[in-house]
């Protein structure tokens, strides 16, 4: 059964232009207009994948990101921005309303199609590789189900934070650089600002306690309990 890719985007010609190059891979492809029409269109198709516009009418794309996050059945849902806007609080705010990647315009089809196969390879890895971490007698994350538990207290976390989060408690006592970082929660083809990893520690921290991860200065972060 192939993938379901949604294209979100307020121009059509870009509308016609990607569905054409994922069909010819042999992607079911379903799109929108608008973000308003993205909501309808995501719960009729139930898509795999979607490559959500920033700047459109009626929601803009981090609002679509926003509410779809906000739905149990697209917590896991990989989303990908398509933005022309390079500036690091555009792609913090985008990326901290649950976005997975991003795809700069203009897009160039063998660059567009090697990012998805990637987002989807790494959505099926994750599917494969899914259990419960207990850090210490307060601290548990559970892959599975994407939540973080703090003295048996359920914490909400978006997924890029959670990623982060997993990522540093894999290794407890370990030093990971901050490029190390980058490369496996946002993967290496992923453009984001310097402050995008101290942004999203700041928010793990005020959530499970400033006590878990330690800054290394200079170098990057660790994770002990």
């Amino acid at each position: 059964m192939p993938e379901r890719i949604l294209i979100v985007d307020d121009e059509p010609d870009i509308l016609e232009f990607i569905a054409y190059n994922l069909k010819r891979e042999g992607y079911e492809v379903f799109t929108a207009s608008d973000g308003g029409q993205a909501l309808q269109v995501a719960r009729e198709c139930s898509p795999n994948l979607i490559l959500l516009d920033i700047m459109m009418p009626v929601h803009d794309g981090v609002e679509v990101c926003r509410q779809l996050r906000a739905m149990p059945e697209f917590q896991k849902t990989i989303i990908a921005f398509l933005t022309a806007r390079e500036e690091d609080y555009t792609q913090i705010a985008a990326l901290d309303s649950g976005g997975d990647d991003f795809i700069n315009k203009p897009i160039r089809p063998k660059v567009l199609l090697s990012r998805i196969k990637a987002l989807l390879r790494r959505k099926t890895e994750e599917k494969e590789d899914t259990d419960q971490t207990a850090l210490g007698d307060d601290l548990v994350i559970d892959r599975m189900s994407y939540q973080v538990y703090l003295q048996g207290v359920a914490i909400d976390l978006p997924r890029k934070e959670f990623e982060l989060l997993q990522f540093l408690a894999s290794k407890p006592g370990r030093v990971f650089k901050r490029d190390e970082i980058y490369r496996h929660v946002w993967g290496p083809d992923v453009i984001v600002g310097n402050r995008t990893i101290d942004v999203h520690i700041r928010k793990i921290r005020e959530k499970i306690g400033s006590q878990y991860i330690k800054t290394v200065k200079g170098i990057g972060y660790r994770f002990d309990f």
